[in-house]
């Protein structure tokens, strides 16, 4: 009878930031890393509640940590060693900012397929947090970076014309917005059911004067994931 050779592990080092850790079995951590080399990817801790020397420290989520693992083709890689290389102390101390922070790095979980590098949506992350970690406002950063994250991982949505028949709209004008067609229609082509007033869709194209429009922001970035991926629905 043929043996099925076995795979080799393979030995990935990257920068990385934890989303989530779930406790398995009696000392071990199952954690989920967003990745700059290969994207999401799931990986087994072994004995890590037991305070393994490899990892201590480094399995907070808001740092930027460098990890070591192995990944042998399997559902689960093997985290060998971290360590913090970006700490995020500000961004520690302020409830709000580590609430904003919390929700970017949430949506960038179901944002990211599995095993698939997303360098552009990687560095908006960061880029919000070292902003957070500098005592930015914390509504303002989060509507931000859900923007600069649908565009990254191509979910952006067409606020400047329709998608349908490509009319432009006017600049102070408000529209008409389907998230789960990715874009505005216009009234000609049967228009869609959430409104989109003036300020809030210049905000969202520009990024400019966002503060004021930050919570409208932030669920027009909600309702476009909940069209790709189902996010926040019960």
């Amino acid at each position: 009878m043929a043996r099925v050779a076995k795979r080799a592990a393979r030995r990935v080092v990257t920068t990385a930031l934890v989303v989530r850790s779930v406790a398995y079995g009696e000392s071990d951590v199952v954690i989920t890393l967003l990745t700059e080399a290969e994207g999401k990817i799931s990986a087994i801790v072994r004995g890590a509640r037991k305070g393994s020397r490899r990892v201590a420290g480094a399995l907070e989520p808001m740092h930027s940590i460098s990890v070591t693992y192995e990944d042998k083709g399997t559902e689960l890689a093997t985290l060998k060693e971290a360590h913090v290389i970006r700490a995020r102390t500000g961004l520690m101390t302020r409830l709000e900012a580590m609430d904003a922070a919390g929700t970017a790095l949430r949506w960038a979980r179901h944002m990211f397929p599995p095993k698939t590098e997303e360098p552009a949506a990687f560095a908006t992350l960061n880029d919000a947090l070292d902003a957070l970690d500098a005592g930015g406002d914390p509504h303002e950063a989060l509507a931000i970076t859900g923007l600069r994250l649908l565009s990254d991982v191509g979910w952006g949505l067409e606020l400047e014309q329709c998608i349908v028949c490509g009319a432009k709209c006017p600049e102070d004008a408000s529209a008409q917005l389907d998230p789960a067609r990715g874009g505005i229609i216009c009234r000609k082509c049967g228009g869609a059911r959430v409104l989109l007033r003036a300020p809030v869709r210049r905000a969202a194209i520009t990024h400019k004067d966002v503060k004021p429009h930050a919570k409208a922001l932030i669920e027009l970035v909600e309702a476009a994931m909940a069209a790709h991926t189902g996010f926040g629905e019960k």
